[in-house]
C-alpha cells in the first residue's frame, strides 16, 4: 500500500514511475485471493479498517470509491476461565468477570478513557505498557486484560513494549469496522489501475535483487536478471531486506536498521460448510492454552454469500521468524491448530472443512521499544535518491493499510518538493 500510494501521487504529478512487486498481485500483506465460487476476494492475513482511518477514507474519496467501503459493528470476545465474554464496549467491560468488581472496573474505565482522549504520546514512550498499566490501572487489571494480550502478540518482548504503542491502539480504534466491497484486493486493484491510467508501470513477479549508487548520483537496480537506472527509489520492503539488497548503505544508518525488531505471522484460513461461532473476533490470552492468539470468523462480519455460502475462519499468531513453525508444512500447522476449534464449538468436526490454506510472512509486526522515536531510521537513506518506507516507520501507530497509505504519500511529498 505504501508503494502504490506513493506511485499514485508521483504519477499524478507527471513523473514516470515503475513499481516492482515480487508477488503475483499488488498489495503485500493486504492482498487477497479468490476461488471460483466466491464473489469476493479474501485477504490472506485478516484485515479491516476503522472508522477513524482518515488516510484510507481520503484516498478512497479521490478514487471515487468511498461508497464501496462498508462499515459494520461486529463483536469482540475475550476468553476468561473457560468462557468467552464480550469486551468491546463500556457496558461489556463493566460486566466482564475477569476484572472482578469495584475498584478494578473503575480503574480500567478511567485509564481507558484517559488514553482515548490524551493527545500527547511522547511521554508515554519513556515507560513500558506493563509498568504504566500496573501503576495507573493496577496490577490486577494489567494481569487480567493487558498482560495476556501483550504476551500473545509480542512473546518475550511483551514486558518492554512502550506505552505509546498501546496508547495508539486505544486512541484511534473504533467499534465500527470497515471492509471494501469485493474484498481489499478490489481496492488495491482500483489503485493500481489509477497508477496505470496516470502513466505508471507495474511489474509483478519481479524482484529487486540489488541496489547501488552510480557515479553520476543515480541508482542502478538489478531487477530479476536485468539492470536498470533510476533517479529515485522508494523501498517499501522490510528494513532488513533493504540491507541485504543494498550492501553499500553507510554503517551508522545500517546499524539503526539492524536494531529494529520485528516478528512474523502464520495464519491458517479455513472454508467451512457450517458456521463455527456467532461472533467475529476472539482475543486469546497467551496463558489460555490455544495454539494461536486470535480466531476471526470473517463471515460474521461479511456475509457467507460473498464466499459461495462458505464460512471463513482465520486462526492467526505472531511468531519470531526463527520459530520452528516457519519450517513446518501446511499440513503440520493445520493438524496442530484444528483440535482447538472444539473449544469454540464442541460440535466441530474436520468434515466441516471444504478447503484450507496456510499463509506466512517473516515481516508482519514491528516490535516497538522504549524511546523508539529517536531510533527510527530516517525515510531518506544516506544514499542519494534512496528512500525507505516500511511498517517500522509508522510508529507510534500500529502497522496497517491506513498508515501505510500515509507513509507512502509522505515520502512522495518529499520527492515532489522543488
Amino acid at each position: 500500500m505504501a508503494g502504490l500510494s506513493a506511485a499514485y501521487d508521483l504519477t499524478k504529478a507527471g513523473h514516470k514511475v515503475v513499481l516492482f512487486d515480487g508477488s503475483g498481485e499488488v498489495g503485500g500483506l493486504a492482498s487477497g485471493f479468490k476461488v471460483d465460487q466466491w464473489e469476493w476476494t479474501l485477504e490472506r492475513f485478516y484485515h479491516h479498517w476503522f472508522a477513524s482511518d482518515q488516510h484510507v477514507l481520503r484516498l478512497a474519496s479521490e478514487l471515487n470509491c468511498a461508497q464501496q467501503i462498508l462499515f459494520r459493528r461486529p463483536d469482540t470476545m475475550m476468553y476468561h476461565q473457560g468462557t468467552f465474554y464480550p469486551l468491546d464496549s463500556p457496558m461489556s467491560a463493566l460486566l466482564f468477570p475477569g476484572l472482578g468488581w469495584g475498584i478494578n472496573k473503575l480503574r480500567f474505565g478511567i485509564t481507558t478513557l484517559y488514553l482515548r482522549f490524551a493527545k500527547d504520546w511522547h511521554s508515554l514512550e519513556k515507560i513500558s505498557a506493563a509498568d504504566w498499566m500496573k501503576h495507573w490501572a493496577g496490577t490486577d487489571v494489567y494481569r487480567a486484560i493487558w498482560e495476556p494480550l501483550l504476551k500473545a502478540k509480542f512473546g518475550r518482548y511483551s514486558d518492554d513494549i512502550p506505552m505509546s504503542w498501546l496508547w495508539a491502539r486505544i486512541h484511534t480504534r473504533t467499534a465500527q469496522l470497515g471492509t471494501f466491497q469485493g474484498g481489499f484486493q478490489m481496492f488495491l486493484n482500483l489503485l493500481a489501475d489509477k497508477v496505470h491510467e496516470q502513466g505508471g508501470e507495474i511489474h509483478l513477479n519481479t524482484r529487486v535483487r540489488h541496489i547501488a549508487p552510480t557515479t553520476d548520483s543515480k541508482l542502478r537496480l538489478k531487477v530479476n536478471d536485468e539492470e536498470l537506472i533510476f533517479d529515485q527509489c522508494i523501498a517499501t520492503c522490510s528494513p532488513k531486506e533493504l540491507l541485504q539488497i543494498t550492501p553499500t548503505i553507510p554503517t551508522q544508518y545500517a546499524s539503526k536498521v539492524n536494531n529494529l525488531q520485528s516478528i512474523g505471522a502464520i495464519v491458517l484460513v479455513l472454508a467451512l460448510k457450517k458456521r463455527l461461532t456467532n461472533h467475529y473476533w476472539f482475543n486469546l490470552p497467551a496463558n489460555a492454552g490455544f495454539p494461536f492468539l486470535a480466531l476471526v470468523e470473517h463471515t460474521n462480519f461479511v456475509s457467507p454469500s460473498c464466499f459461495g455460502d462458505e464460512h471463513i475462519i482465520y486462526c492467526g499468531q505472531y511468531l519470531e521468524t526463527n520459530h520452528r513453525k516457519f519450517l513446518m508444512t501446511s499440513e503440520e500447522i493445520t493438524r496442530q491448530y484444528l483440535p482447538a476449534l472444539t473449544r469454540f464449538n464442541q460440535n466441530f468436526d474436520e468434515s466441516w472443512i471444504n478447503k484450507s490454506w496456510v499463509f506466512r510472512s517473516p515481516y508482519a509486526q514491528p516490535v516497538p521499544s522504549i524511546n523508539l522515536s529517536s531510533k527510527i531510521p530516517e525515510l531518506q537513506t544516506p544514499i542519494k535518491g534512496l528512500w525507505l518506507a516500511s511498517m517500522s516507520q509508522v510508529y507510534p501507530w500500529d502497522r496497517g493499510t491506513n498508515f501505510a497509505i500515509e507513509l507512502g504519500r509522505r515520502v512522495a511529498s518529499h520527492l515532489l518538493k522543488p
